[in-house]
């Protein structure tokens, strides 16, 4: 085995090393590998690439972390969180190993003793960072981080496309001798992932409202330094029953900022029920679970066109970072931009089908770019670093590990500002996150959960059932019971009702009676679509007292929700 990218092999007595060079781990007949990562996303990449050594008990796994990021604070977090075993840097440097794999070029990697591989930490290399490197070379493709100091290249360049190979040859032709292309493990994760996408919505509390994800990269051209308020612009411009927004933010910006800062600097647009990704898998399991994209000029939104294909909106206003030409630029020249956060809907409409699986196929290996072995990356890339330790892989096929269903959203509004538009026996109803300041017809409030202020300007109050506790001594409501109770004490509420399932409220309006409301979900497809029944409490609200049936129109689709006298059964319900 070539420990250093220089023709020298190992000696590989079987003993622990002391410093001395010897053999990491072993009893000379396994290999030892090393995952070096400089960064919490670069550990992520390295991650993604374990189910290569699956199975197989010749192999040590052993994870260090490179100093020198401003964003590696986070990296030994994530590899504790997987209960993998990790040793300090300068101990790694002591050992040698059979194999050693890095998802970033930078840092002193010349110190350590084994034949190196390098993998990509993101897609499409379209990001140079002046001040730092060789002039405009790009970020991950730099000779003068891949053979520092006259240091050879690494023994593998892992690559997820032939043109990655012509770039880097035209930057070293040296480096490129050691290149390979074996694809993306992080995309081919992704398209194993596809079949889930229903149980990701599902997570998510998405429904058959229309996914929209933001993403933002790190540094300052991303879109969270340029565009802050962009998040809550678009949270208080769209309705809440027709679409659900999420934000996966780069790990770097995680790193930098850390998770309180971030949610905080967030809080008004997570406090509307926008999906915060975790910036490991999670952030995956929501481009999965996505129906549209605006991003900058991070590669995250090649993955999403990749494998979705879906619109993309380019929310990126140019600078020094994005290298012209390359597959980011090429989606982001053709993508409609966002402008104004008011102006989405519209733009989701110029977005042309094509346009992103176009740019990225000159990043990834996949069926349309004409690739037929797509989904064998980890194939190929078991294959070169079994070669390179000197064993055979293992008998049973490897399959890329499918991604978890992702946390939903930390905080959902438990008010909203509803707007009501009557069009002959049609009611439409678009609510809003209480806290916006909009014009709406009336202020519908969740009580025992949206605070006292809200609640008492409130005209609608509604809650819904299956809140207990199990405290051994409680008091119970009966739907009847809290209905007037809440009329009583809140004089400003003109409508109370309670949720008992999708299809079932009861209420009543002040001064009148207690009514059942029956929802008529529609079908699609072979599915039954069903809306917050809030919702269509606020389209009772509106509409007169006295009438049989009120069709509601929420989120764009028709329900029909049939009122009669509730019965004794549902009046004394216990809530």
């Amino acid at each position: 085995m070539d420990t250093s990218g220089d023709g020298r092999r190992a000696t590989g007595d079987g003993r622990r090393a002391t410093g001395d060079g010897r053999r990491a781990t072993g009893d000379g007949r396994g290999g030892s590998v090393l995952f070096a990562a400089r960064s919490a996303i670069a550990l992520y990449r390295l991650l993604d690439l374990l189910p290569v050594f699956a199975g197989d008990a010749r192999v040590s796994r052993v994870f260090t972390l490179v100093p020198g990021s401003d964003f590696g604070v986070d990296a030994l977090a994530a590899v504790e969180r997987v209960g993998a075993r990790s040793v300090p840097w300068d101990e790694a440097c002591r050992d040698t190993y059979d194999l050693i794999v890095t998802a970033s070029p930078k840092g002193e990697l010349h110190l350590l003793r084994g034949p190196r591989v390098l993998l990509p930490h993101g897609a499409g290399f379209g990001k140079t960072f002046h001040g730092e490197g060789s002039a405009d070379a790009p970020s991950g493709l730099d000779p003068e981080y891949l053979m520092p100091h006259g240091a050879p290249p690494p023994a593998l360049h892992a690559l997820a496309h032939p043109g990655q190979i012509d770039r880097l040859a035209t930057l070293s032709p040296r480096a490129a001798a050691r290149a390979a292309v074996v694809g993306d493990p992080t995309l081919e994760r992704i398209l194993a992932s596809l079949p889930l996408r229903e149980s990701f919505r599902a997570g998510l509390g998405t429904g058959a409202r229309r996914l929209i994800v933001l993403t933002s990269t790190w540094g300052g051209e991303s879109l969270l330094r340029r565009r802050p308020d962009l998040p809550f612009e678009l949270a208080a411009r769209l309705p809440q029953d027709a679409y659900q927004l999420g934000l996966i933010v780069h790990p770097n910006e995680w790193s930098r900022t850390g998770e309180f800062e971030l949610s905080e600097r967030l809080a008004p647009a997570l406090d509307a029920g926008m999906v915060l990704a975790r910036p490991y898998e999670d952030w995956a399991s929501v481009l999965v679970a996505a129906d549209a994209l605006i991003t900058d000029h991070g590669s995250t939104a090649l993955y999403y066109a990749a494998a979705l294909d879906g619109p993309v909106l380019a929310a990126y206003d140019g600078g020094d970072e994005l290298i012209p030409g390359s597959p980011m630029a090429e989606l982001l020249t053709h993508a409609p931009h966002l402008g104004r956060a008011e102006e989405v809907e519209e733009a989701l409409g110029r977005y042309r089908v094509g346009t992103g699986r176009a740019a990225a196929a000159s990043a990834f290996l996949f069926p349309a770019a004409g690739a037929a072995d797509q989904g064998s990356a980890l194939e190929r890339l078991r294959l070169e670093l079994y070669r390179l330790i000197g064993l055979s892989p293992p008998i049973a096929p490897v399959t890329a590990r499918l991604l978890p269903i992702p946390a939903p959203p930390s905080r959902t509004p438990s008010a909203f500002a509803v707007r009501v538009r009557l069009d002959g026996d049609e009611t439409h109803i678009e609510r809003f996150p209480g806290h916006v300041d909009a014009p709406a017809h009336h202020l519908a409030a969740e009580y025992g959960v949206a605070g006292e202020r809200q609640s008492q300007s409130a005209a609608l109050l509604y809650r819904r059932t299956g809140r207990a506790t199990a405290a051994a001594y409680s008091v119970e409501w009966t739907v009847d019971g809290w209905i007037s109770h809440v009329l009583d004490s809140y004089p400003g509420c003109r409508t109370a009702g309670v949720v008992l399932s999708p299809v079932h409220c009861v209420a009543r309006v002040r001064g009148g009676s207690l009514v059942s409301v029956r929802i008529e979900p529609p079908r699609e497809n072979g599915r039954i679509v069903h809306s917050d029944p809030a919702a269509v409490l606020s389209a009772v609200h509106a509409r007169p007292a006295g009438v049989s049936r009120v069709t509601c129109v929420i989120g764009g689709r028709r329900y029909e929700a049939h009122l009669s006298p509730a019965t004794a059964e549902e009046a004394g319900r216990i809530l």
